[in-house]
C-alpha cells in the first residue's frame, strides 16, 4: 500500500513538472512504455525488484533501455537512484497514466461480461455511461465467465453489479435468513 502511495506522490510530481514544461503528452508516452516494458519482461521486472542489485547498476541500466525518453522521464530515473525506490517504476508508469488521463478530462471505465461484449453493446454501455460521466470515456472490456450473465460497470469509483452470480449470492443469502 505504501508504494502505491508513493508512486502517485511521484506521478503527481512527475506530471506537474511535464506539464509546465509542455511535455505531459511526451512523458505519458514515456510512461506507457516503461509500464509495458517492465510488466512484459520478467528479466527487467526482477532485475528492478532484486534488493542484491545496487541502484547505479539499476539506474545505469534503466538509462540505457529506456535512453530515448524525455529528459523529465530520465530525472525521474535518477530521482529513484536518490531515494532507492526503483521497485515502484511500474506502478509510477501506471499512476501517470492515470493522473495524465484525470488531467485530461478522460477516464476509463470496466465492464465485466460473461462474454466478449458486441460493438453494438458497447455502443449502448457508452451511451449510458455518458449519462453518469461528463468525461471522455474509455470502455475496457474483461470477460469473466463466473459471472454467468449480466454486467459489472466500474466508473472511476462508482460500481454497478447486475451479474447473475451477484443475484444467485443475494438470492441465496435472502433464503438462508
Amino acid at each position: 500500500m505504501t508504494g502505491s502511495r508513493a508512486a502517485i506522490r511521484y506521478a503527481k510530481a512527475i506530471l506537474e513538472m511535464a506539464q509546465a514544461t509542455g511535455a505531459a503528452a511526451q512523458v505519458n508516452d514515456d510512461m506507457a512504455l516503461i509500464a509495458a516494458t517492465i510488466n512484459n519482461n520478467t528479466e527487467l521486472y526482477d532485475f528492478i525488484n532484486n534488493p542484491t542489485v545496487k541502484a547505479a547498476a539499476k539506474q545505469s541500466v534503466l538509462t540505457e533501455v529506456f535512453a530515448n525518453t524525455q529528459s523529465i522521464t530520465q530525472g525521474l530515473f535518477r530521482l529513484l537512484f536518490d531515494n532507492q525506490r526503483f521497485e515502484i517504476l511500474a506502478q509510477i508508469a501506471g499512476q501517470y497514466k492515470q493522473q495524465f488521463d484525470a488531467a485530461n478530462g478522460e477516464e476509463e471505465a470496466t465492464v465485466t461480461t460473461a462474454f466478449e461484449i458486441t460493438p453494438e453493446l458497447e455502443a449502448k454501455v457508452l451511451e449510458k455511461i455518458k449519462e453518469i460521466s461528463d468525461k471522455k470515456i474509455t470502455l475496457k472490456n474483461i470477460v469473466d465467465p463466473s459471472i454467468i450473465g449480466g454486467f459489472i460497470l466500474r466508473v472511476g469509483d462508482k460500481q454497478f453489479n447486475a451479474s447473475v452470480a451477484s443475484r444467485l449470492i443475494t438470492l441465496k443469502r435472502e433464503l438462508s435468513n
